[in-house]
């Protein structure tokens, strides 16, 4: 059974910081490529950060400077870290995995972060 359990979410005030983990289990962690995904109220998902298999990283604009997404193979971890927040970086943080030649994808069940004063 493949499940993926974000944690780290939470109130924070804008300008501070929040790291988010996602474990993995079920899975041959290594071989995924990773994503951090965010829901705004009201708004499609939206891609924010992917890191590959071999570790490498990209970004959406709005997140480029604040946000790194790394991963921890021997933990089956991937890792948010997100600084200088901003209240329009509120929504829900889904943590996915996926495999395009097994084709395989799967998603958490998400982690709530909001940013205000």
């Amino acid at each position: 059974q493949v499940q993926l359990v974000e944690s780290g979410g939470g109130l924070v005030q804008p300008g501070g910081s929040l790291r988010l983990s996602c474990v993995a289990s079920g899975i041959a962690f290594g071989i995924y490529a990773m994503a951090w995904h965010r829901q705004a109220p009201g708004k499609q998902r939206e891609l924010v950060a992917t890191i590959t298999s071999g570790s490498s990283t990209n970004y959406v604009d709005s997140a480029k400077g604040r946000f790194t997404i790394s991963r921890d193979n021997a933990k089956n971890t991937v890792y948010l870290q997100m600084s200088s927040l901003k209240p329009e970086d509120t929504g829900v943080y889904y943590c996915n995995a996926n495999q395009m030649l097994l084709q395989r994808a799967y998603w958490g069940q998400g982690t709530q972060v909001t940013v205000s004063s």
